[in-house]
């Protein structure tokens, strides 16, 4: 019996060990995850707007964008589409992490 109930109390552990989720502090506290602007951007923009966001073919440069535009409207730009742009490449808190991020981009 203090068998199975040893084996019970280890598998336990170490299955809510590996459902923990989330990301923890070197306190162990838990913090939440947010989109990271700029990687999104990287990895969903560069197709149209080169590697540096320098701008290629129909695409203009996105590079400075934060000094041409607020938050509030490349968000817009981003949910909306604009001129060759379709709506929607990025959506949801992706879309608000990406306008976050271009809008430093001075």
């Amino acid at each position: 019996m203090k068998k199975v109930m040893l084996t019970l109390v280890f598998g336990s552990a170490i299955f809510l060990a590996a459902c923990g989720g989330g990301k923890t502090t070197d306190e162990g506290t838990k913090t939440s995850t947010t989109p990271d602007g700029e990687a999104i951007a990287m990895k969903s923009c560069i197709t149209c707007h080169g590697g540096e966001l320098q701008g290629q073919n129909n695409a203009p440069a996105i590079k400075d964008v934060g000094a041409r535009l607020s938050e509030t409207e490349i968000l817009d730009v981003i949910e909306n589409g604009k001129g060759s742009m379709p709506p929607g490449i990025v959506k949801g808190e992706d879309a608000k992490a990406v306008a976050k991020w271009l809008a430093t981009q001075k």
